[in-house]
């Protein structure tokens, strides 16, 4: 009798290719599509290409933990000034956290997604690890994975290079971007939610006031374009408390002390004593390229950098690598 895997299933490129590779290796491959927004013309597309695979379908209805764990604090975020990543949040809590719960009330071992990454385990723990397309690798958004959902996953896409998997499709599209924006801007979609964007004032550090802006949650740390931002000047603060943009010049934007909290670590000690970690603050862009050392404090760590991060914002995930493996992350909630 075959194994079963329980495969988080949208239709797209990544999601086909990988239920066609589970089956090639000798699976039941069951595809678990996850209704997170009532799409239905997705949820119609996937049920369409299951079939046309030969995978069993069925659906989770996963709207209300969706708009909870992920819009809402979205929402909440942007408004207090914070810069959130919902990705790295949704993957824990809405994706694998369904599929693990679904494949215990199914009685399946396996779970599995389209996403570029690898497992590995070393001393009775299970760590991410890169994919081998350094283009593709999505080990930076798979941080917060519990020990138990590693422990039931494998990895199709982990060996898999994304132009050979494009090639393969005579449909190339794909989703792009944050998921439930539907295209709209930031702004436009907080406005629609309910989200109050006065105008405010730009000022520098010390408090003068050099231009106005249209609401806190058009500007980004480290922005230089933008209507209102004095020429020579980026984003080095939000400050929702008092609706206030703060500006300066480029140097201020580094930083060589970051704090974390909300954090999943797999081995503490490993954190503290290697020597060899260096972080990621952003999927895409400029990250520090040294080494970094780590202080345990209450309720997170302080990360010292050699090469200082540039433009770090609260909200930000913080993912900690050895080499390919992912060794835990958290959230950046200060930095001096």
């Amino acid at each position: 009798m075959k194994q079963s895997v329980l495969l988080g299933f949208s239709g797209g490129i990544d999601s086909c290719t990988s239920a066609l590779r589970l089956m090639a290796e000798g699976y039941h491959v069951v595809a678990l599509t996850i209704d997170t927004m009532g799409d239905e013309a997705m949820l119609h597309k996937a049920r369409t290409k299951a079939e046309e695979i030969g995978a069993e379908w069925l659906m989770y209805d996963a709207r209300e933990e969706f708009k909870h764990e992920i819009i809402d604090y979205f929402c909440q975020e942007y408004a207090m000034g914070h810069t959130p990543a919902p990705c790295t949040r949704c993957n824990p809590l809405i994706k694998w956290r369904t599929l693990l719960n679904e494949a215990n009330r199914l009685g399946i071992k396996h779970i599995a997604t389209g996403h570029y990454f690898n497992i590995e385990r070393r001393d009775k723990r299970y760590y991410v690890t890169k994919g081998i397309d350094e283009s593709k690798d999505q080990s930076y958004y798979l941080w917060g994975l519990s020990q138990e959902i590693l422990s039931r996953a494998i990895t199709p896409m982990g060996n898999a290079i994304k132009s050979d998997v494009k090639q393969a499709f005579k449909d190339k599209s794909e989703s792009m971007g944050i998921c439930f924006l539907n295209g709209l801007p930031y702004a436009e979609f907080l406005r629609n939610r309910g989200i109050d964007m006065p105008d405010g004032d730009i000022v520098t550090r010390n408090g003068e006031v050099c231009g106005r802006h249209n609401g806190i949650a058009r500007y980004t740390i480290g922005q230089r374009r933008g209507v209102g931002i004095p020429e020579g000047m980026r984003v080095i603060g939000i400050d929702a408390t008092h609706n206030n943009i703060i500006v300066g010049e480029n140097e201020l934007l580094f930083h060589n002390q970051l704090h974390i909290a909300h954090c999943n670590i797999v081995d503490e000690k490993e954190l503290l004593t290697a020597k060899d970690i260096t972080v990621k603050i952003r999927g895409i862009g400029r990250n520090p390229q040294l080494p970094v050392s780590v202080e345990a404090t209450h309720g997170g760590y302080i990360v010292k950098t050699q090469d200082p991060a540039w433009a770090p914002a609260i909200g930000q995930p913080l993912v900690f690598y050895r080499n390919n493996w992912v060794i835990g992350g958290g959230i950046v909630v200060d930095f001096n």
